[in-house]
């Protein structure tokens, strides 16, 4: 028979020793367990070789989009950065991005971006663009000699998915990260798509944090099958935003924060089954309405 006064010694040790592990593991100190190094070696890590993301340049030179403060098409601002960040990309390793340009002027042109972007088993579909205001907005002032439009009422940047596409819950993945890098590069996102006075314009802000949107009706979005994402760079009808975006530092910026939330985005999925790495070729420049050896069979 034990005696009681051991019993309760016991106790009291046994106890000490279930609330220290419980302290230990509440304040992230290791509790005596240490992870093997194939545990840790197996940590998700994004496998560039075989991530494809589709570099969109929204708009076409035969429809350039909005205009901006100083007269320049937004097609111009669109494919100059669209351009940087697919060099980046390839820089950074992501040997299979694509650059996909859309030469047809009419509405089809969308559906075509889509089945370009699917027919090369794409990861990952951005989209760029840059933004303007509605037309109550605008003022005048001249420039170069010509009147122009402009509004300096709005500036920032801006990020748009679609609930209807087929993996929402990988776009706004995308989004946050790529919202969230801007932000930690000092870009602020603009707010106004959440006021009333935006009309049929007005959007749903998914996060106010990174400044994401919900805009369900674009085609780009909504009808792609894979996670995809539009990025308003910034407002070019702003007369002192319209000079920022012209210049390298503001566009290797954005471009820094794209590839590091594609980054990020890549070693989120990684643990997904892979596809099998293909050779990488030089740099591929799609252009909608042109054939490709694989879409001809």
């Amino acid at each position: 028979m034990t005696c009681p006064r051991v019993r309760t010694l016991a106790l009291i040790s046994l106890s000490a020793l279930f609330v220290h592990a419980a302290l230990s593991s509440a304040s992230g100190e290791p509790t005596g367990v240490v992870p093997s190094k194939t545990a840790i070696a197996s940590k998700p890590a994004c496998n560039r070789d075989a991530f494809r993301i589709i570099v969109d340049v929204g708009h076409t030179a035969g429809n350039p989009g909005a205009k901006s403060a100083r007269g320049a098409y937004e097609y111009d601002f669109n494919l100059k950065l669209a351009t940087l960040i697919d060099e980046k990309l390839r820089a950074a390793g992501f040997s299979r991005s694509v650059l996909l340009i859309t030469t047809d002027n009419k509405r089809r042109a969308l559906f075509e971006r889509i089945r370009r972007a699917q027919a090369q088993s794409g990861d990952l579909f951005l989209s760029i663009h840059h933004d303007s205001v509605p037309d109550r907005f605008l003022q005048k002032w001249e420039f170069g000699g010509e009147q122009r439009s402009y509004s300096d009422r709005f500036k920032g940047h801006s990020i748009f998915v679609s609930h209807d596409n087929a993996d929402y819950a990988g776009s706004v993945q995308f989004a946050r990260l790529l919202g969230q890098q801007l932000k930690d590069r000092g870009l602020k996102y603009t707010p106004h798509y959440t006021e009333k006075f935006m009309g049929s314009r007005q959007r749903v802000l998914v996060d106010a944090d990174a400044g994401v949107y919900r805009y369900d009706q674009l085609i780009v979005l909504k009808n792609n099958r894979i996670p995809a994402a539009l990025l308003e760079a910034g407002s070019i009808i702003n007369r002192d935003e319209e000079l920022e975006m012209t210049t390298p530092e503001r566009r290797a910026t954005i471009s820094e924060a794209v590839v590091n939330a594609v980054e990020s985005f890549c070693a989120a999925r990684s643990t997904q089954v892979a596809r099998a790495p293909q050779p990488a070729a030089t740099p591929k420049v799609l252009r909608a309405g042109m054939r490709t050896p694989a879409s001809r069979r």
